[in-house]
């Protein structure tokens, strides 16, 4: 169970853009490799074939053009995991969850079952195609819709059709909502809009803990949910609540697992991100309503201050900075700064932040922040998802280890820097306020050009394109500038990690020669 994800509402975040953080962490021993790229409708699939599941669907003939940040490495499918679509509506993809053993027992997962025996012998049995699961759905949906309630709902039909084999989160968006879903046993779901003024802060567990059903089987407002799901909370008594209300539930506690591992593993999470946002708050002494090991920390929050880029990048690189828990830190003993699972850790792959703006046109709306590798030592980076390629530093990667890669070079510094944190916590600290300073001026001086441009048009009535901004080049220029100045900044930063962890080697000896 892996990845962190923080959902910002557009009136909770700093310029009214809606935003979608997600860290994707591969499992304990394991390090995915990432790319960055688009995929352009002659290269979308129109009949999907899963590598995992074996299932497979016939796709639209009408995809729409989108960037996505998927493993760079064959054999898990394509496992787009973060995209957005030049209709400007994101996807990521996903928030490993859980639920409980009632549920599984009342609608259980759709898995995979390989053939058994030689064909044409008794014994033989054909295999059985799975459901979807992460590999697929970013692919099965973003190229197809046009809004983030869209997307729920053929979401949520591919989800009672073919089931899945995995419980997640997943999240969709566009310019004026966020929209979260859940995967409730083999063929359910359901989904919450991120109120406006908050923002959720979801680990690897099942979140939501207010579900209007009445709202959801209605006017579908705030909530929807798979059409029988009132049937099915009824008829597998899954509703464990003392006082039950037909309006309102508590999915959390119906649907999902409250454990010693979620102590460990996903509730201290939720306690930092929103120790950070809402600070006024007690939450360290004897008497703190909410604690590391609570059950109870609410999905979401109105937070005290708008929520900006640099606090996404600060809460999805942390590992409990200020506490007694900090693996880096000195408060505590060496127990409690093991004692909870970080949200920066060594197992990050990627950090995407898809941020959809309201103030520039539709051509240039929506920045893909980026960072490869683990958080703690690296720097979200913008760029344009509305592109028809990709800069190789961020799209070349591949089993080589490579200082040409963006991705590589993250982890050998990481791993470089880790052993001496602190020595080498003002390089990485001083790269990161360059690296986002300048993704800012860039992304505004580009929209200032492209919005100008798209002023111009209008004016002279001259039809761009069919689709909302297909008007590549100012983009991919600065998404290519965004490029050369990460690598020469990141190359930088491995020049000086490398000099100062060489320098604090344990074979180091002071006396020499010269």
């Amino acid at each position: 169970m892996s990845c962190t994800t923080i959902l910002i509402g557009k009136n909770a975040s700093y310029d009214g853009s809606t935003i979608v953080a997600r860290n994707d962490d591969s499992g304990s021993g394991r390090y995915d490799p990432k790319r960055f790229v688009a995929v352009r409708p002659e290269d979308q699939p129109r009949h999907y074939v899963s590598e995992l599941s074996h299932m497979t669907k016939d796709l639209p003939d009408d995809p729409c053009l989108y960037s996505i940040v998927p493993n760079a490495l064959p054999g898990r499918g394509i496992l787009a995991e973060a995209g957005a679509s030049v209709r400007n509506v994101a996807m990521s993809a996903t928030e490993t969850i859980a639920v409980n053993e009632r549920v599984l027992g009342a609608d259980p997962m759709v898995a995979f079952k390989p053939a058994q025996g030689e064909p044409g012998t008794p014994e033989y049995r054909a295999e059985q195609p799975g459901g979807i699961g992460e590999e697929d759905f970013i692919t099965l949906v973003l190229p197809y819709v046009h809004t983030a309630r869209e997307g729920v709902e053929r979401l949520g039909a591919l989800l009672e059709r073919y089931g899945t084999y995995e419980a997640n989160g997943i999240a969709i968006s566009d310019v004026d909502e966020i929209w979260y879903v859940e995967t409730i046993g083999g063929h359910h779901w359901i989904a919450r809009r991120v109120p406006d003024d908050c923002y959720a802060a979801i680990p690897n567990q099942l979140g939501l803990d207010d579900f209007d059903l009445e709202d959801a089987l209605g006017d579908q407002r705030e909530f929807m949910c798979s059409a029988d799901m009132r049937e099915f909370i009824e008829s597998n008594h899954l509703d464990v609540s003392m006082d039950a209300d037909p309006h309102h539930l508590n999915p959390r506690r119906l649907f999902g697992t409250r454990s010693a591992k979620d102590h460990i593993y996903n509730t201290p999470r939720a306690w930092y991100m929103q120790r950070y946002l809402n600070p006024s708050d007690d939450w360290d002494s004897p008497s703190a309503r909410y604690t590391p090991i609570s059950d109870d920390i609410p999905w979401c929050r109105r937070p005290e201050s708008k929520i900006g880029i640099e606090d996404v990048d600060f809460l999805m690189s942390s590992h409990f900075e200020g506490t007694p828990y900090d693996p880096y830190g000195t408060e505590g003993t060496e127990e409690t700064r093991r004692r909870y699972r970080p949200i920066g850790i060594n197992r990050n792959g990627q950090l995407v932040a898809l941020q959809i703006r309201p103030y520039v046109s539709e051509t240039n709306r929506s920045v893909m922040w980026i960072s490869y590798g683990s958080n703690p030592f690296t720097s979200l980076a913008p760029f344009y998802a509305n592109v028809s390629q990709t800069p190789a530093y961020l799209n070349n990667t591949t089993a080589e280890v490579t200082t040409d890669s963006f991705y590589w070079t993250n982890r050998i510094i990481a791993a470089l820097a880790d052993p001496h944190y602190v020595a080498n916590s003002n390089h990485i600290e001083h790269y990161r306020e360059n690296v986002l300073s300048y993704g800012h001026r860039l992304i505004a001086r580009t929209d200032e050009a492209v919005d100008s441009a798209e002023a111009d048009a209008q004016v002279n009535n001259i039809a761009r394109s069919e689709e909302p901004g297909e008007v590549f080049g100012d983009l991919e220029l600065a998404n290519q500038a965004m490029a050369d100045y990460l690598k020469a900044q990141t190359q930088d930063l491995l020049s000086k990690v490398l000099y100062t962890s060489s320098n604090l080697m344990r074979n180091a000896f002071a006396m020499s020669d010269r």
